[in-house]
C-alpha cells in the first residue's frame, strides 16, 4: 500500500472510531503518524478521548491543527520508538495534548500494551534535598503553576484536573521531597516546563504542546518549603485481604 493510500485509509478509520457526530466547536484536525494507527494506538485512545471529554478528533493529512509523530513534545514511547506532539492553539487540541500528558492519558496509552507509554525520565535515588524556602511564595506560586492541574490545597479543589494526584496524597509518597525538587524532569512536565538556569529552552522543532509552566529555582525551593509544611492526605486503612 502506498504512503497516500496508507493516510487515506487511516483517515477513514480513524473518522470512525473517534466517536458519533459531536457539536462543530468540539472537535479538532489531528495528523497522527501511520504507524501509530497500524499498531491499533490510535483506534485505542481517540474513542476513550471523545467519550471522555465529548470533543471529535479528525484525521487529516498535513496541515492540522495538532501533530503527533517526529519531532515535538515527547509524549508516545515504544521501545527506542518516541513520537511527539506539536504545539497546538486550538483549544481542543489543547485539551488532548494536556489529557494524554496526564496521568490518565498515559494509563489509557499503557492499558493498550505492546510496549506502549510515555517517554520515561529516570530520577537518581537516594539524594538528600535540602528544604529551605518562603512557604508564603511557595504556596502563591504552586497555585500559580501547578494548580491549573493538581489541587494545591482547598481554595482551587475545584479547578484542578481530577485525573492528577493532589498535594496532599503525593505528599505520602517516600520520595516527595525528590520528586517536588525536580519535578520537571518527570513526565510529563519536562514536555511544558521551564526552569530558569537550569532547564534548556525547548527546541524550536519540539516546543511545549501547552503553555508552558515558566519559574525559578527560588520558586521550585519555595514550593519544597511549602508541600514540606503540609499534612499528608488521609488515605486510610490499607484493604485487609480475606
Amino acid at each position: 500500500m502506498t504512503g497516500a493510500a496508507m493516510r487515506r485509509t487511516c483517515v477513514l478509520i480513524l473518522s470512525v472510531l473517534a466517536g458519533p457526530a459531536m457539536a462543530d466547536d468540539k472537535q479538532f484536525t489531528l495528523d497522527v503518524d501511520p504507524a501509530l494507527v497500524e499498531a491499533g494506538v490510535m483506534q485505542h485512545l481517540l474513542p476513550r478521548f471523545s467519550l471522555k471529554t465529548g470533543i471529535k478528533v479528525n484525521i487529516a493529512g498535513g496541515e492540522a491543527d495538532l501533530m503527533l509523530g517526529d519531532g515535538g513534545a515527547p509524549a508516545v514511547a515504544q521501545g527506542d520508538s518516541v513520537w511527539g506532539l506539536s504545539e497546538a492553539s486550538d483549544p481542543d487540541a489543547v485539551r488532548f495534548s494536556e489529557w494524554l500528558l496526564s496521568e490518565v492519558g498515559v494509563r489509557t496509552l499503557e492499558s493498550f500494551g505492546g510496549g506502549f507509554g510515555a517517554p520515561v525520565v529516570e530520577v537518581a535515588a537516594g539524594e538528600e534535598v535540602a528544604i529551605t524556602g518562603d512557604l508564603a511564595l511557595g504556596e502563591t506560586a504552586a497555585l500559580t503553576h501547578c494548580g491549573r492541574c493538581h489541587v494545591v490545597n482547598e481554595s482551587n479543589r475545584m479547578n484542578a484536573i481530577g485525573s492528577t494526584p493532589s498535594f496532599g496524597m503525593m505528599r505520602n509518597f517516600s520520595d516527595w521531597d525528590l520528586r517536588f525538587a525536580t519535578f520537571w524532569e518527570l513526565k510529563p512536565h519536562g514536555a511544558f516546563t521551564q526552569i530558569d538556569g537550569v532547564t534548556e529552552p525547548f527546541d524550536p522543532e519540539r516546543p511545549s504542546p501547552i503553555a508552558p509552566v515558566v519559574m525559578d529555582m527560588a520558586e521550585v525551593d519555595a514550593i519544597l518549603a511549602y508541600v514540606a509544611s503540609l499534612t499528608p492526605a488521609d488515605l486510610g486503612a490499607p484493604i485487609q485481604s480475606q
